[in-house]
């Protein structure tokens, strides 16, 4: 199983810098309405969203996330049973479940993981302070994403390690992965995300047919838990849900330069789509597409 980083050689990584805003089987049995997030195409936005499968271990403390993100999260609060939650939209391998996150806790630990991957290798005195301002808002961002116009929303996707009845872990123990999961239409006249094209000033978008699309953003994976399959797994997962949506195509922006990211993207199915790649020189990224 290939896992995936960022910043330093040692590390494998997907780096989802093309992002636009700010990731056997069995079938899932009746149809998933995913949702559209904003598409925003800042540079900055693109360092943000970021694919990292080996980073170092989660470091969370409960004092450190409460002051951060307030006193309404619990931080030793215990996983959710799995006979409490409500869909059944669930992949299980081995000793993991993919699943969507459903508590704030489930969000929050999301948001850190992605902290870990964004600063992982950067040699900064302020290392430990922008990681906690960037999971902060992280945590935020996901909960906004997760409602947009028209009651669409945006799925956080995580990995957790499935119930023993010997052992009773935290949410923040328990949480081994993330990505975010949206459907997007494309603009008129788009060919492919991001396409630049001449738009009428005033167009429609449509969220049924052929244009929708779906799109995986911050896939994320901490060192502790790589070489498991858990981000083949959790990206399988991903592209099942597109389908049962009744979505044709899954697309994914990944940085020139990060070989093990497209050999992973690879084996799942994606290909590069050559017509967007003059366009994304400047950004160092290749848009990849997988027929779901």
């Amino acid at each position: 199983m290939l896992t995936v980083s960022l910043h330093k050689p040692e590390f494998l990584s997907f780096s989802h810098y093309g992002f636009r805003d700010l990731h056997k089987f069995s079938r899932i049995p009746s149809p998933w309405t995913i949702a559209m997030s904003n598409y925003s195409g800042s540079s900055e936005t693109r360092k943000k969203e970021e694919l990292s499968i080996q980073v170092p271990p989660t470091s969370i403390s409960s004092s450190e996330t409460q002051r951060l993100a307030g006193t309404d999260l619990r931080f030793d609060r215990l996983q959710v049973p799995e006979k409490e939650l409500m869909h059944d939209r669930k992949f299980e391998f081995g000793q993991f479940m993919a699943r969507e996150a459903v508590i704030d806790e489930e969000y929050w630990t999301a948001a850190w993981l992605r902290a870990e991957s964004h600063w992982e290798g950067i040699n900064d005195r302020y290392v430990d302070n922008h990681k906690r301002k960037f999971a902060e808002q992280e945590f935020h961002a996901i909960k906004r994403r997760r409602t947009s116009l028209h009651g669409q929303k945006c799925r956080c996707i995580i990995m957790v390690r499935k119930e023993d009845k010997n052992v009773k872990r935290t949410v923040l123990k328990g949480v081994v992965g993330t990505l975010d999961l949206s459907v997007r239409c494309l603009l008129h006249g788009e060919t492919f995300p991001g396409e630049r094209v001449k738009a009428p000033l005033f167009c429609s978008i449509h969220g049924t047919g052929p244009n929708r699309y779906g799109y995986v953003a911050n896939l994320c994976v901490p060192k502790s838990a790589r070489r498991q399959g858990i981000a083949t797994n959790m990206l399988h997962f991903a592209i099942e849900l597109v389908k049962s949506n009744g979505i044709e195509h899954a697309y994914v922006h990944v940085h020139r330069n990060n070989t093990p990211a497209q050999k992973l993207y690879e084996k799942m199915g994606f290909e590069i789509v050559e017509a967007a790649s003059s366009q994304l020189v400047e950004e160092q990224t290749y848009l990849l597409c997988c027929k779901a």
